[in-house]
């Protein structure tokens, strides 16, 4: 599996770029990974498009949109890129709007890059890194960040409030030794949003201590639907539950792919704990 760092070098990072609209955000973005070599420009649209059929997903945090589309011929290496806008963009997302940070994945696979989203959800999801990736001066320093470098501003990075208390051992409201739960995550093609809530949800579940319990599994909305019946519970963002309709299984919202207090929630009232 190759690291955010790999995946992300520093030529594939702009600072305040200027867009119009979502889609010239997503073109600015597209066009660092052509120029980078990790696609053709007919992966741009494709994002695009994915939008378009989809809604806006993929502004999976305030202020936050992961573009990205399903593996095609026109991924040529699996690669990312980060384009920090001047000024920020409707997606026309119902909660996370506007958008200043555009982050776009090419993937040829669904396994190649996990360790890579595992490491964009702990990095967004800390609010001083988050900081300080919203305010580094250059491609460089913001690269710096992203490869594990903490500000140099002489003070000790602050830390997410803490959700409730962790609950007990599990019990019979709750997923027990002899048995493995699972939750599915979903995205629109089960290779970028869905592996960023897997990776939070994962998070989570280690704190608790349930990792032995419950599993999760990145999926789209059509393996979903096939899978559903596998799963305790389905987490997606509100517009992929919408396109999912009645799948036989409770499907719960997360605004904020980021957050683990916000998953925390999710997942106690999944579980009713």
């Amino acid at each position: 599996m190759e690291d955010l760092k790999d995946l992300l070098p520093v030529e594939a990072v702009r600072l305040d770029v200027r867009a119009a609209d979502w889609r010239e955000a997503i073109g600015a973005a597209g066009r660092l990974m052509v120029e980078t070599g990790a696609t053709t420009d007919e992966y741009t649209g494709e994002m695009v498009a994915n939008v378009e059929e989809n809604g806006p997903y993929i502004v999976i945090a305030p202020g936050v949109a992961f573009a990205h589309s399903r593996p095609s011929p026109a991924v040529l290496r699996t690669g990312m890129s980060w384009v920090r806008l001047a000024e920020p963009v409707e997606f026309g997302h119902e909660s996370n709007d506007p958008v200043t940070l555009v982050v776009a994945l090419a993937a040829q696979d669904s396994a190649a890059h996990t360790s890579a989203m595992a490491s964009l959800a702990r990095l967004l999801g800390d609010p001083a890194t988050a900081a300080a990736l919203a305010e580094a001066p250059t491609p460089k320093a913001l690269h710096a960040v992203l490869a594990g470098e903490r500000p140099k501003d002489g003070s000790e990075a602050a830390t997410a409030p803490e959700a409730s208390a962790t609950p007990e051992p599990p019990t019979a409201s709750a997923p027990r030794a002899a048995s493995l739960h699972k939750i599915l995550t979903v995205c629109g093609n089960g290779v970028g949003t869905s592996l960023f809530l897997k990776n939070t949800l994962e998070q989570v579940l280690d704190r608790w201590g349930w990792s032995r319990f419950v599993t999760v599994e990145a999926t789209d909305t059509i393996s979903a639907k096939g899978k559903a019946s596998e799963a305790v519970a389905l987490l997606t963002s509100r517009e992929i539950a919408r396109t999912l309709g009645d799948v036989g299984r409770p499907v719960k919202v997360v605004q904020d792919f980021t957050s683990t207090a916000e998953v925390d929630a999710v997942l106690r009232d999944t579980y009713d704990v």
